[in-house]
This record gives structure tokens, C-alpha cells and sequence, in this order.
């Protein structure tokens, strides 16, 4: 029997429970997948915490990222076959040896790329994508703000944002995460529990501030965020590591610059066929380059998911980490 981790209530790590779980035959339009590697992901934490309610209700089985081997192919799927190599970012389910998923929410992985790889870098690689190359388009000579800079989805974009000219600052909380993030991308990495970021930046910049902000933090930089933005800038909130952020006032945005704020979500971004086909097809690629580098930094038994999340939100994961099945 199959096994995954179930989620019956909202609640700590606990309530991550290893069950026994069918996943049942593929209908028209899916596949069954046998997963190789997982990926561990901030939102993975929001439903189980109750943050984001659990799509579908309880039980549930969480997870947005693997990747693994296409076992059977339902009716209507010509373009896949067992044994095919394939990964995916969705809502949720993820969190399993195998599972029934439809065809149309998976891409195939090219010779190159692992499996671990293309589990660890779904969705981190291609937030990655929409946030630098669909949200504001960095180019050459902008200057960016990324906040949590040693994380998964930070040593993904540090690299890339470099790899497209860009000046990339971050911010992290010890000097191993800056040593970090300046192996990957980072031109300079501000230490938030012993500088004031906000100043940190206005110093490194000569007072220019910067172009974008990109910030998964949430509570805890804002609106200390908007602060580093140069009129007319962009604030673009992706997630909320540290809580949501309250409500504010738009004029807020007036009184600081003119500025644009937007809360982007990878799934909006690639709800279509084939923007989903066109962000992965520009991860690989940039991977495959060798200019974005994916290393695993840590990896977890599926059966101890629960020890991955207390890692993940006690600060103890650095960039990106797998669950194997």
C-alpha cells in the first residue's frame, strides 16, 4: 500500500500523520505517478497552520512540488508514457509515494536536471521566473531588494537576477545565510537582526533606493520595505513567512513614492497551458546553462515531515530541501 502524510486538523508539526493512502486509477486526462523526491515548501506550513485554508477541505494531503515516473496514463493523455520523467508545482497532494494527477499540471524533465533537482525547484524556480521576468521585468543596471536571501526561492532568484545584470541586495539573519546568499547571486547581503535594512540600503545604494522589492516576509519588513524603493518603484509581496501583512492605507503609497504594490501568486501566473510550458521551459533552460545552480541542502524521509516543517520555521533550512519518498 501506498503511504503519504495526511493532515486531519490544523495545528503544529503534529498533526502531520503517515498513512497508508490509494491513490486510485487515472481517469481521463491524468496519470499516476510513482514520486522519487519532494519538495518542502513555506506554504506547506500555512495548511497545515490554518493560514491558507486546506483547498478541499480534511483530510488532506499537502504538498505543492515533486517530481517522479510516470507508472500509467489514463485516457486521453497522448503525450505521455509510463516511465516518463516528470515534476510539477500544484496546489496541493504532494506529500505521497504515489498519486493520481492530471496531465495537464505536469511537464516533463529533461536529461540534465534530477530528480531531486526538479523536485527542489518547481515551484522556488519558477516564482523565480514570474517574479524577475513577468512581474517587474529586471534588466540590466536595476537594482533589487529580496528579502529571506538564503532561502529556496532567494538562491534561485539571486543567481538569476545577477545572471540578468542586475545589483541584487538581500537580507538574512546569520552570517552563514549571507555567506549563502553571496555564493549565489547576492552582490550584498544586510544581517537584519544587527542592521537596519532600511538604512542598509540607502548605504549601499548612495541613497538611489531601489527598483523592486521582492518580499515573502510579510509583517515583520513592512512597511519598513516601502522605505527602499525609489519613487515610482514596485513592492511586490509573494508570501508571509512572518504573518500577513495588516491592512493599510493606499495613500501610503502616495506618500512614499508613487509606488506600485502587487501580492502575485505563481498559480495565477501560470493557470495557462502555456505559461506553465513557457516558465518551466525558462527554468530548465537557465539551469541547464549553468547559470542558476540547484544543490539540495537537505533532505528528510517522507515519515519525518513533521521534523522538516519544525526546521523550515525555526530558520534551521537554508535554500532548498527535499522529502524522499
Amino acid at each position: 500500500m501506498s503511504k503519504a502524510i495526511r493532515i486531519h486538523a490544523n495545528g503544529g508539526p503534529e498533526v502531520l500523520t503517515y498513512e497508508d493512502a490509494d491513490p486510485g486509477q487515472p481517469g481521463s486526462g491524468q496519470i499516476l505517478v510513482r514520486h522519487t523526491a519532494i519538495g518542502l515548501n513555506f506554504i506547506d506550513v500555512y495548511h497545515r497552520s490554518g493560514l491558507y485554508p486546506p483547498p478541499g477541505g480534511f483530510p488532506l494531503i499537502p504538498g505543492s512540488e515533486a517530481a517522479g515516473v510516470v507508472l500509467e496514463v489514463g485516457q486521453d493523455v497522448d503525450w505521455l508514457k509510463p516511465g516518463d520523467r516528470i515534476a510539477y508545482a500544484v496546489t496541493t497532494g504532494a506529500y505521497a509515494q504515489e498519486r493520481v494527477i492530471d496531465a495537464s499540471k505536469v511537464v516533463k524533465v529533461p536529461d540534465g536536471i534530477s530528480d531531486e533537482q526538479a523536485a527542489a525547484m518547481m515551484l522556488k524556480g519558477m516564482t523565480a521566473e514570474y517574479l524577475l521576468r513577468r512581474t517587474f521585468k529586471v534588466k540590466e543596471g536595476d537594482t533589487i531588494l529580496f528579502h529571506a536571501a538564503a532561502g529556496g526561492v532567494g538562491l534561485i532568484l539571486g543567481q538569476w537576477a545577477k545572471h540578468l545584470g542586475a545589483t541584487v541586495i538581500g537580507t538574512a539573519s546569520s552570517a552563514d545565510k549571507i555567506e549563502l546568499a553571496k555564493a549565489h547571486g547576492f552582490d550584498h547581503v544586510i544581517n537584519y537582526k544587527e542592521q537596519d535594512f532600511v538604512a542598509g540600503v540607502a548605504a549601499i545604494t548612495g541613497g538611489r533606493k531601489c527598483d523592486v522589492v521582492f518580499d515573502s516576509v510579510g509583517n515583520d519588513t513592512f512597511p519598513a520595505s516601502l522605505d527602499c524603493l525609489k519613487p515610482l518603484g514596485m513592492f511586490v509581496s509573494f508570501g508571509q513567512s512572518s504573518g500577513p501583512i495588516p491592512p493599510f492605507s493606499m495613500s501610503l503609497l502616495a506618500q512614499k513614492g508613487s509606488l506600485f504594490a502587487t501580492r502575485p501568486t505563481l498559480f495565477v501566473y501560470n493557470a495557462k497551458r502555456e505559461d506553465l510550458d513557457a516558465s518551466a521551459a525558462a527554468l530548465f533552460e537557465v539551469v541547464l546553462s549553468g547559470a542558476v545552480e540547484i544543490k539540495i541542502n537537505q533532505r528528510y524521509a517522507l515519515k519525518d515531515a513533521g521534523k522538516a516543517h519544525q526546521d523550515l520555521e525555526g530558520r534551521r533550512t537554508t535554500g532548498t530541501t527535499v522529502l524522499v519518498p
